[in-house]
This record gives C-alpha cells, sequence and structure tokens, in this order.
C-alpha cells in the first residue's frame, strides 16, 4: 500500500510540474520520489538476483569442496561416556550440551584403524551400536559437509537481504533529500515573510 501511495504521490507531482504555482523544491521532490521508485522496483531486485547468484556459485564450491575432502564413515560404539554437567547460563552453553559422548571405533578412508571420542546421535547410543561418522582423508572427525539444500536456502536469504537493504539505503536518501528541500523550503518562507514585514505600515504598501 505505501509503494502505491508514492507511485501517486510522484504522478500527482510530475503532472503538477507545468502548474505555474509550483515550486523548483516541488518539482526537485517530485524526481527524487521517481527516481526512488525506479530504483527500489529495478535496481534492489537486480542487486538480490546478483548478490544471490553469486552467494549460491560461492556455496556450492564449498559443498563439492566437502564432499571431495569429508568421507562418511559407520563407527563402533565401545563405551557410553559420562555426560558432563549442562552449564545453566544459555550465553556460554551450546548445543552440543544435549549429546552423550561416546567413545567408539572407526576406520578412515586411509584404512587405519581409529578410537575416539565422539557425539552420540541426538537419539543416544550404546556399546555395540553403529553411528555414522564424518572424516577427513587421515580418518579425523570432522563435521557433517554442507548440503546443497541448506546453501541454497542460504543464497536466497543473502538476495533478499541484499535487495532489502538496497531498497532501505533508497529510501533513506529519499527521506534526506526531501529533509532538506523541506528545510531550504521553509527557509524561503521565512525570508519572504521578513521581506512583506518591512512594508507592513508604509504608504503603499497594498497597491
Amino acid at each position: 500500500m505505501r509503494g502505491c501511495g508514492r507511485v501517486r504521490t510522484v504522478r500527482g507531482l510530475w503532472q503538477w510540474r507545468h502548474n505555474p504555482l509550483r515550486r523548483v523544491t516541488d518539482l526537485a521532490e517530485a524526481c527524487a520520489a521517481l527516481a526512488a521508485a525506479l530504483l527500489i522496483l529495478c535496481a534492489a531486485p537486480a542487486v538480490g538476483w546478483l548478490t544471490g547468484a553469486v552467494a549460491h556459485d560461492a556455496l556450492s564450491d564449498a559443498v563439492r569442496e566437502q564432499r571431495a575432502r569429508r568421507h562418511e564413515v559407520t563407527a563402533t560404539v565401545v563405551t557410553v561416556l559420562a555426560q558432563p554437567p549442562v552449564d545453566p547460563d544459555p550465553e556460554t552453553s551450546s548445543a552440543r550440551d544435549a549429546h552423550r559422548r561416546v567413545l567408539a571405533r572407526w576406520t578412515g578412508p586411509d584404512g587405519r584403524t581409529r578410537t575416539g571420542t565422539v557425539h552420540a546421535p541426538p537419539t543416544g547410543a550404546a556399546p555395540g551400536d553403529r553411528i555414522p561418522l564424518w572424516t577427513d582423508g587421515h580418518g579425523s572427525p570432522v563435521g557433517r559437509p554442507l548440503d546443497g539444500a541448506t546453501a541454497t536456502t542460504h543464497a536466497v536469504l543473502a538476495g533478499v537481504g541484499a535487495a532489502a537493504l538496497t531498497a532501505g539505503l533508497v529510501e533513506g536518501a529519499r527521506r534526506l533529500v526531501v529533509r532538506r528541500l523541506t528545510h531550504r523550503r521553509y527557509a524561503r518562507w521565512d525570508s519572504a515573510w521578513e521581506r512583506a514585514g518591512q512594508d507592513w505600515g508604509r504608504a503603499g504598501a497594498g497597491s
């Protein structure tokens, strides 16, 4: 609704450009509103699309790189370790506090058998259970690689954010221009009233 109102305002001001009562500031305000509307309708989506495309390409490269360097193996739970106390402070506690740590054994991509402490699945684990585990080329545990759906979601969010930021900057610039024009208009009114006040009371001032 705000966009439609701005378009109607621009149309009205633009049609008024030949009115003998219009001021220079009125025409400047109409031009600023028209430029802002065009930039919001055209430039903001273009910036959003470009940002999303660049982010998607970068994230897609990251997905391919992580999938090439990270390997999913199956680890066997040896024993379930005692769960550390949960930190009551939400600002310092992490999501890992909710997962139990287990001692597990697995064979890495290099063929070597390794034993180490890893996080059990959220559903829990018991000795002898087999759990999925991501490792690097040397068999050391690493995080799960980024998937394509998550990369696409992040790229879309980046594009939407860039478009919204562009529109906000354009609207902010328009408001700044209108404010400066309004101040200039008030200054001219004050000057006109001051000149008119000097003629009040003089003979023939009203003629």
